[in-house]
């Protein structure tokens, strides 16, 4: 328990205020990783089982869903009180959606300044390639 609370200290010193809206969510991902609950983030939300649905299938859900509002709790302690209003009756999948729309512009320039300046990268002569090398990878991850 102690690393996850170490963890999600990131979250409580780096809370989302809209322009770190791309580090926000990267520390969203490393936090649920860590606590075997990104996989929420994947797709879309399970349907609820029928009638003639199995015990495991019906419990199954129950974690599926157990484990859905803690990552949207986790998303939503971890916001300005201004975006937590906005989001709060959502679920992960929404939050993600809307958080997209609301900041996609600023990823957009971010992206496009990491771009500009792996494609400006050059190596200088006599340098070292392992230094150059290890910048670029870098910009890429970056970029991801």
């Amino acid at each position: 328990m102690a690393n996850s609370l170490s963890l999600r200290s990131i979250l409580d010193a780096n809370k989302l205020t809209g322009p770190n809206c791309i580090d926000w969510f990267r520390n969203i991902k490393i936090v649920l990783k860590q606590e075997k609950k990104a996989y929420v983030l994947d797709g879309p939300i399970l349907e609820v089982p029928g009638n003639d649905a199995t015990n495991e299938e019906k419990e199954a859900y129950r974690v599926y869903m157990d484990d859905l509002d803690q990552a949207t709790c986790v998303m939503l302690a971890s916001m300005a009180p201004d975006l937590q209003k906005q989001h709060e009756a959502m679920n992960v999948l929404d939050i993600i959606l809307n958080l997209r729309e609301m900041f996609d512009k600023e990823s957009h320039k971010e992206r496009f300044d990491i771009s500009r300046e792996l494609f400006r990268c050059k190596m200088s002569e006599g340098s070292l390639v392992r230094p150059h090398v290890l910048k670029m990878i870098g910009y890429i991850t970056r970029l991801e």
